[in-house]
């Protein structure tokens, strides 16, 4: 006759490696959940931090450029119209190459820090919001600018002139913000979904930027002329913001939209 005794210790024995397991994986997951925490944080803080510093050098350029525009017959304290080449002065010019090259310079390191992250493009499209958004929000503590939402302002030089009323890429900073912060807070602490189940999300995402970006550029042979802003494509805006919501949503859910 078996030991009933013996059945017992055999069956505690069986079951003890798996009720050490529950508390092993329930202390990773809390580990992953704190290190994605920190992982925001750190990256929110850069953005901040980023933002000051790009609103400073707008503050030195700004100053540089007054004296450039009055010469001009231009507006000192306006953005446009902007400088044609024909009124910059060789020795301008190349504070403009160098301030191209700075513009590049800033994408590439928001790129360098998203790159620490597991997930690259979480963190990408957090620090990218964050950093905008300190942007403005520094220009107007230091200088008092911008006076509204609906003002002008010249976003990047690269390729060619990005503007818009500043209303738009403070729409665009937030949701990169906010999608960013929650994909991050969801993404990190765990493995990334399959290359299959991001290609449409992606996709998504990608046609509402370039939209966004035609947007931005509508009218840039105008203003490189010597134009100054006329109606901003809020359409157009509207219809990028839509779809590069829909590809967030579809990188958020994990579905394919």
């Amino acid at each position: 006759m078996a030991d009933p005794s013996a059945e017992v210790r055999l069956a505690a024995v069986q079951w003890a490696p798996a009720a050490h397991a529950l508390p092993v994986a329930a202390l990773a997951t809390s580990t992953n959940a704190l290190n994605a925490r920190r992982s925001i944080l750190n990256l929110v803080l850069f953005g901040i931090a980023f933002g000051y510093l790009e609103a400073a050098v707008v503050v030195y350029l700004r100053v540089i450029g007054a004296p450039l525009r009055a010469a001009a017959g231009l507006p000192a304290q306006e953005l446009f119209p902007l400088l044609r080449l024909d009124q910059i002065a060789p020795a301008t010019l190349a504070l403009v190459r160098i301030e191209l090259a700075r513009e590049a310079s800033t994408l590439i390191m928001i790129w360098a820090v998203s790159r620490s992250a597991r997930n690259r493009l979480a963190a990408f499209v957090l620090v990218f919001g964050v950093w905008d958004l300190a942007f403005y929000l520094w220009l107007r503590v230091l200088i008092g600018w911008p006076p509204s939402l609906l003002t002008w302002d010249i976003l990047f030089l690269l390729p060619v002139p990005w503007a818009a009323p500043v209303l738009a890429p403070v729409i665009v900073a937030a949701t990169m913000a906010g999608f960013g912060a929650w994909l991050s807070s969801h993404v990190l602490s765990r493995e990334p979904p399959a290359r299959k189940r991001r290609l449409r999300p992606a996709l998504m995402l990608g046609i509402g930027a370039g939209v966004i970006l035609i947007s931005l550029v509508w009218d840039w042979r105008r203003w490189i002329a010597g134009g100054t802003p006329r109606e901003f494509p809020w359409m157009i805006f509207a219809l990028g913001e839509a779809l590069a919501v829909a590809g967030f949503l579809g990188f958020s859910s994990g579905a394919m939209l």
